[in-house]
């Protein structure tokens, strides 16, 4: 089995449990980044010791969440000394905006593996687009390089859309899946 973890921060609660759904799927263990950006103990040797990192981090003003961003720029040790090189990684994130400039969270996700020489993975689900389509379905946001939601800003955790959170758990899977054929 392979040993995968799910790093992220989450500001109002919405993206800790989209990370959640993608622990569940991949049966990941869960490293929170704190208020202040920072890891828990242990939390560096934690990553160190992954076969994959799924990446989450809110989307604020185009972006991801200023502690994310801090979590980030203290990885610069790991990269220095390519120690995360060829580590599958993922990523996820949430937004009040049904569009919400998430992509260029997910990009700012995907070229924080890169730098680190990691290998992508990306959703692997086909989108949900068709007449008959609703917001509660899987992949409704139409995503390819990682798992997004949208939840408005007035709304709760438990308000969160059934069809995100699905959708989270799958691609959870489908890391796990991934980092089993990888990782042998």
């Amino acid at each position: 089995m392979s040993n995968i973890v799910v790093v992220y921060h989450s500001g109002y609660g919405h993206t800790q449990r989209m990370a959640q759904a993608v622990a569940q799927g991949a049966a990941a263990q869960l490293l929170a980044i704190d208020a202040d950006g920072n890891l828990p103990e242990g939390g560096w040797q934690l990553l160190a010791g992954a076969d994959a990192i799924v990446m989450g981090a809110p989307t604020y003003m185009g972006g991801p969440s200023w502690q994310f961003k801090r979590f980030a720029d203290a990885s610069s040790k790991a990269w220095f000394s390519q120690s995360w090189k060829d580590k599958l990684f993922a990523g996820f994130t949430n937004s009040a905006g049904v569009q919400g400039d998430k992509q260029g969270t997910l990009d700012y996700l995907y070229h924080l593996a890169m730098q680190h020489s990691g290998i992508w993975v990306g959703l692997g689900m086909l989108p949900s687009n068709t007449k008959a389509a609703q917001r509660n379905d899987v992949n409704w946001m139409g995503a390819c390089s990682g798992a997004m939601a949208q939840t408005p800003s007035d709304a709760s955790v438990a308000e969160m859309l059934a069809g995100d959170l699905e959708t989270a758990r799958q691609f959870g899977e489908r890391v796990a899946r991934t980092a089993a054929r990888w990782v042998k």
